[in-house]
């Protein structure tokens, strides 16, 4: 099986990294390959399309090949809550949570990310065109062929260089801008920064097509329990991040990676919750992406919900 993700040296999908390299999904008899896809709507397309079979990725997402949910399911939720971050050039940032900063600035974001972003400015009563805001693609993080992108640290570094006055991007990105000095957390959503009903914007999620639901629930079934025993390896050793991120990071970036790890376990339920998805809608339509108001189980595969906390029912 192929699961794709579109930020591979990053904390945002280290649940089904370390799933991989942990041996979580091949003790359940699957063998899963990762394949870094940028960006997310890429990946979700090519699920649609059946090149791949999984999409690790943001949640909402998912409507940039299905619309209104038509063919596509979550499974589990990597981690809780929308869990980007707004990071600005330590000369310009004031105090956190003070978003008159982004005024008359240039911020980096992915497409689909993006979105993220700009309806929290929506929320926080900020026209983004009347104050001259530019949210836009990062330079350097479009890729080219043969050549294999990481969102948030080309990210820090197109801060780092000038480039853009923020981001809005990933912990890894997050910690790497802040550790040289050139970048300031303005928001952490997760956290409690910025407007409420900004934490269910999105989630990381895993999600199957619809087919196959239908054609091998026990291998969507495995796939939960998977993910659900890296999430609790993790929280019973963080070192063990380290050991995955050592096969798949620079140098640089596996010694930071316990300590985004040891922030992140409070956020790692498996579980999508009904007032989640509802949330997840009403940021749909804000934003454009969603026309109607999907049901519950039509975007969650609810009959997996009983594996979402295996530990407990041990």
């Amino acid at each position: 099986m192929k699961l794709a993700i579109p930020d591979l040296v990053s904390n945002s999908y280290f649940p089904a990294c370390a799933a991989a390299e942990l041996g979580c999904f091949a003790d359940q008899g699957l063998t899963v390959e990762l394949e870094l896809i940028f960006p997310v709507d890429r990946c979700y397309r090519m699920l649609r399309d059946g090149e791949v079979d999984l999409v690790g990725g943001s949640a909402h997402s998912a409507l940039a090949a299905f619309p209104e949910w038509e063919g596509v399911k979550l499974l589990c939720a990597q981690g809780q809550g929308m869990y980007w971050f707004l990071v600005m050039r330590a000369d310009i940032a004031g105090e956190r949570g003070d978003l008159s900063v982004v005024k008359d600035r240039t911020i980096g974001a992915a497409p689909w990310v993006d979105m993220g972003l700009k309806q929290l400015l929506v929320d926080a009563g900020i026209d983004a065109l009347a104050d001259n805001i530019t949210i836009c693609p990062v330079p350097g993080a479009v890729p080219v062929p043969g050549q294999v992108v990481n969102f948030g640290v080309t990210a820090a570094k197109a801060l780092q260089e000038g480039l853009i006055d923020g981001f809005w991007a990933n912990g890894m990105g997050t910690e790497v801008a802040v550790q040289s000095g050139a970048g300031v957390i303005v928001l952490d959503i997760r956290r409690g920064d910025g407007p409420k009903q900004a934490f269910n914007y999105t989630m990381a999620s895993i999600a199957a097509s619809q087919s196959l639901i239908d054609r091998e629930p026990e291998t969507a079934a495995a796939v939960v329990r998977a993910i659900v025993r890296a999430q609790e390896m993790l929280r019973e050793d963080t070192s063990l991040a380290v050991r995955v991120a050592s096969k798949l990071f620079p140098e640089r970036e596996t010694a930071l990676i316990e300590r985004l790890i040891q922030r992140d376990l409070p956020y790692y339920d498996a579980r999508i919750t009904r007032e989640f998805v509802a949330g997840m809608n009403r940021f749909g339509r804000e934003i454009g992406i969603l026309q109607g108001d999907p049901a519950y189980e039509q975007v969650v595969a609810a009959q997996f919900a009983p594996l979402w906390n295996m530990k407990e029912k041990a």
